[in-house]
């Protein structure tokens, strides 16, 4: 029997899940489950969005990071973001730390 997740959405925070380990190469980037054995393979523009979600408080702020470095129609790049972090959430290489707060709690 499968469990299914919710999907993560744009106001939700995504966090790397503990045993996943990335490595950047030449703008590229491949991460690891250390647990699970997964693993998947970034290209550049995968991997800016990588460091917008892990440095991001929500998801929607990660896309506002990307946007501001390529030329891309907002709702194109708001997809391709929400779909590569759902991609990750199903392979174990995020999870959803939930609804991003409003005010800062450190």
């Amino acid at each position: 029997m499968t469990h299914v997740m919710a999907a993560l959405t744009l106001h939700d925070r995504a966090v790397v899940a503990d045993a996943v380990v990335s490595r950047e190469l030449d703008g590229e980037t491949v991460l690891l489950n250390l647990d699970t054995g997964i693993y998947f393979g970034l290209d550049a523009v995968g991997s800016d969005m990588w460091r917008a979600i892990q440095s991001s408080a929500s998801l929607r702020d990660a896309i506002s990071a990307v946007q501001a470095q390529y030329d891309v129609d907002p709702a194109v790049l708001r997809d391709d973001l929400l779909r590569l972090a759902n991609q990750m959430l199903a392979k174990g290489l995020l999870r959803s730390a939930g609804p991003a707060s409003s005010a800062s709690s450190t």
